[in-house]
């Protein structure tokens, strides 16, 4: 397998595949790379190298007791970048991973980036709070914390019918997309994934957003029932300065997988503005 060793140990393991200019992705909450097929072949084979790694504890990196932050996932994601020399980056982040794709820029800056894709992401803070009133009670994330411990493989299950919006009516989703999430899933470390909802839900992203000085583009279902378009995409782009939005009529959370063609046509759209206005 290609994996890295961080400095605490812990060994990520990543994908790397094609060669052109460069797209890293970062997956959501408790997937992993295997989440982002769709788009790493389809970037593939249209003339860029894609890299996606297994956040610490998910997938096939090792299961560490400790990291399992936002500070944790940046410098991880970092340690990749920096391992593989990659230049000129389109950071690409579904969910928790446009969070750590937001760390990422608040921690390292964009020396190495030249754009960021924020898709269903978090930020800038899901927690309801005094400072955040609109965003979601404490009460949800610790009903996740509590599922998740008592009967991880079940929840999973139901957690996915709204990931990906088969809970709608007409919902056309397949019983392998819900088989994959739930095998995607089983693979994350209990101790990784109850660590990481404190990470996606209460981490306060603002900061991190104002430093995104690069094109910007947000993409987000308008029927997320995971993360609620109002406290996060919408916020987001009074944060970012020039971001561009596409906003999906009905669309659920996991679009990028169940409406990948329409999502890495997108993609690819603002990619190809990204190369032209390097070029120009």
């Amino acid at each position: 397998m290609s994996t890295i060793t961080v400095k605490d140990g812990t060994t990520i393991y990543y994908k790397d595949w094609g060669s052109g200019p460069v797209i890293t992705f970062s997956h959501g909450w408790p997937l992993n790379s295997d989440a982002w097929d769709n788009q790493l072949f389809f970037f593939a084979q249209h003339g860029f190298r894609v890299v996606a790694h297994d956040r610490r504890g998910h997938g096939r990196s090792s299961q560490a007791w400790s990291g399992n932050d936002m500070n944790g996932y940046a410098d991880d994601l970092a340690a990749v970048i920096e391992a593989l020399d990659l230049k000129e980056v389109t950071m690409v982040g579904h969910s928790t991973g446009g969070g750590e794709v937001a760390r990422y820029i608040g921690r390292y800056g964009t020396k190495r980036v030249a754009a960021a894709v924020l898709i269903g992401a978090v930020p800038p803070v899901m927690v309801k709070s005094a400072a955040n009133p609109d965003g979601l009670p404490i009460e949800v994330f610790d009903g996740l914390r509590k599922s998740l411990a008592s009967d991880r493989s079940q929840f999973y299950k139901d957690f996915a019918l709204m990931f990906y919006g088969a809970n709608r009516p007409g919902a056309t989703v397949s019983q392998g997309t819900l088989d994959q999430f739930w095998l995607q899933c089983m693979q994350a470390g209990l101790k990784n994934a109850y660590d990481c909802i404190k990470a996606f839900s209460e981490t306060d992203f603002t900061e991190d957003l104002k430093k995104l000085d690069v094109a910007t583009l947000i993409l987000h279902g308008e029927d997320d029932q995971i993360v609620p378009i109002n406290d996060s995409a919408k916020k987001s782009m009074q944060l970012i300065k020039g971001a561009k939005s596409i906003f999906y009529p009905g669309k659920p959370h996991g679009l990028f997988s169940t409406y990948a063609d329409q999502v890495n046509a997108d993609l690819l759209e603002f990619l190809k503005s990204v190369q032209a206005r390097k070029a120009a």
